[in-house]
């Protein structure tokens, strides 16, 4: 028996379904029953009527899926699989943002601990942030914990005040410009789609600017064929299986996510097997008022 076949046999005894985000190893996105973002999982997760969510990604998307799904088994494939950004901010910041502006939203991006999202009046991924800042009332608004995410919500939404906080995804936050300029001096005729978490310098050079999904759904529609990528890595794999025709480039220094890349096939096996890696949420206050911020969210960008 083939892992494949043993994950599939261990998915239909435990009643499972299995969640993967683009920036898993491809054997891993390829045996997911669902593949995507952070804003498409995060709805899949609640539509889902498997007792057993087995997560695919790192902490906050675990975190994330058992708030919205109290009831339901979510188990990570490896526990230490962690995401830098989603501890970088502190409740001082938001505390003293709140004490000095009125009419103040504290928007939380979805790459952020429970707790954090607890702290919080919505969250947001980089696929609807725009729309939510947006349509929400409040003229003042504390962006936590990227800043990169944050510049580009201004610029989208100028009729607001943005707070910044000064988090960051180090794999976005150290992709070099000056490697995405001679890709785009050795091919001329590509087109440039970054993620909105990338630096400014970086953003600046870009034909897109979009959510994971977003730049491959821009690739799939395209006409043109030669294409370079801003983003983590693993995102090669959906984009090669939506354009055969199309040829991706990425920065010399190849933009990896370590914590992604901790879950394997086997990882996989052994959480089915185990009911190991269980996430485990308290059912107090700070729980109630994080699980707010992520159905806020899901009405909001309906």
């Amino acid at each position: 028996m083939t892992k494949q076949e043993e994950i599939q046999k261990l998915k239909e005894e435990k009643d499972a379904v299995i969640l993967a985000h683009y920036y898993v190893r491809p054997e891993v996105q390829d045996i997911a029953d669902y593949i995507g973002d952070s804003y498409f999982l995060s709805r899949r997760a609640v539509d889902m009527p498997h007792r057993t969510i087995v997560f695919c990604g790192v902490s906050f998307m675990g975190e994330s899926a058992k708030l919205l799904n109290p009831a339901k088994t979510v188990l990570m494939p490896d526990a230490k699989a962690d995401c830098p950004m989603a501890h970088m901010v502190t409740m001082e910041t938001v505390e003293r943002a709140r004490a000095q502006y009125e009419d103040l939203a504290v928007v939380c991006y979805i790459n952020s601990t429970a707790e954090v999202k607890s702290w919080s009046d919505v969250c947001v991924t980089s696929a609807n942030a725009v729309q939510i800042v947006k349509n929400l009332p409040n003229k003042n608004i504390l962006f936590i914990p990227d800043r990169n995410l944050a510049h580009f919500v201004a610029d989208k939404v100028p009729g607001k005040r943005i707070i910044y906080n000064e988090g960051f995804c180090p794999i976005h936050e150290h992709m070099k410009a000056e490697e995405i300029r001679k890709l785009k001096e050795q091919h001329p005729s590509a087109k440039v789609l970054v993620h909105p978490e990338c630096s400014s310098e970086v953003t600046a050079l870009a034909d897109y600017i979009g959510s994971t999904s977003g730049i491959i759904d821009y690739a799939k529609n395209s006409t043109d064929t030669i294409f370079i990528i801003g983003t983590e890595q693993g995102v090669r794999h959906a984009l090669q299986q939506a354009r055969e025709d199309a040829v991706f480039f990425f920065p010399e220094t190849e933009p990896i996510c370590v914590d992604m890349k901790m879950i394997t096939l086997d990882k996989i096996i052994d959480v089915l097997k185990n009911g190991s890696n269980e996430i485990k949420m308290d059912d107090g206050q700070a729980s109630a008022a994080a699980e707010r911020t992520l159905t806020r969210m899901l009405e909001l960008a309906q």
